[in-house]
């Protein structure tokens, strides 16, 4: 059996995989029933946005894998490129 990773990312053409990154900042908000958070990752410019329904651990200064995609998010009028994350574990 493959592991869950690989069978994502050969059904999903555009997922991309990052192992190893470290993360910078983890902020989580809450949203109506969800919790926001947003990974910024060493040296990348883009957020990294995911919802889950509670708080984690904080995963500063932890490396990460991830899975996820390109996305565009509107705020304020300004179209701003984001990454979704489909897939966070600790590495």
């Amino acid at each position: 059996m493959k592991p869950v990773p690989k069978i994502l990312l050969e059904r999903h053409g555009e997922l991309i995989q990052s192992e190893g990154v470290t993360v910078v900042s983890h902020i989580q908000r809450q949203v109506g029933d969800w919790v926001v958070q947003t990974l910024m990752i060493k040296d990348c410019d883009v957020p990294f946005k995911y919802k889950r329904p509670q708080r984690f651990k904080s995963l500063l200064d932890h490396k990460v894998n991830l899975i996820y995609y390109p996305s565009k998010e509107v705020i304020g009028g300004f179209e701003i490129e984001i990454m979704q994350v489909v897939r966070v574990r600790r590495y």
